[in-house]
């Protein structure tokens, strides 16, 4: 019985880099939020982002039906989007993608909320409303919180969370892009600023 204790207790030491290894990689399958916290690491050195495009003249969107609701169900739809810059963000609060890059959307929406040129659309696709404000109201964010009021042109979406898609003032898509990413480099913010002056 000691002996085998004492055998224990060598393979204990020689093993305890892959013994924490195997602990951290369980909890990184288990955790939401420790799988977030990597995705970020990874999405926070940029090279998961997608930069907005060049123009395309006449890809402009329809946005024929295409509406969302706020929490007192106040519906936004494409009357309201036309002439503005529109950020749009799919996603779920059991999604892991999305919990990563969720600070860096939240800090973009504090650097350009007051602009009036510039509208963002958080939509919220979990099956009901109360997983998805838990999550905002737990974690501080304070972006808009919204549900589709009508379906969700594939243009925009198809199934993959997170999506995000940028719109210029011509409701032309300058960016669509499916998976994690840092809105909240100032290399994004500068072609923002370039969209919003119609320079881009």
């Amino acid at each position: 019985m000691i002996r085998k204790m004492g055998n224990m207790k060598n393979w204990v030491k020689s093993n305890v880099s892959t013994i924490i290894l195997t602990v951290l990689f369980v909890v990184l399958l288990v955790n939401k939020d420790a799988k977030a916290w990597l995705m970020r690491q990874v999405a926070s050195t940029g090279i998961l982002n997608s930069k907005i495009s060049e123009s395309k003249q006449g890809t402009a969107l329809s946005y024929a039906g295409f509406a969302v609701k706020d929490e007192e169900g106040k519906s936004i739809d494409a009357s309201d989007l036309k002439n503005k810059v529109v950020f749009i963000n799919f996603w779920a609060s059991w999604c892991p993608p999305c919990r990563a890059e969720f600070p860096s959307v939240q800090k973009l929406y504090d650097k350009y909320k007051n602009n009036p040129d510039m509208i963002f659309l958080t939509v919220n696709l979990d099956d009901t409303a109360a997983p998805g404000k838990n999550y905002l109201k737990d974690k501080g964010f304070t972006v808009p919180f919204l549900v589709p009021a009508s379906s969700i042109p594939n243009t925009l979406y198809d199934g993959t969370l997170p999506t995000t898609v940028m719109l210029d003032k011509k409701g032309e898509i300058r960016l669509h892009h499916k998976g994690v990413a840092d809105y909240s480099k100032d290399s994004f913010y500068a072609q923002i600023d370039e969209l919003l002056k119609g320079k881009l």
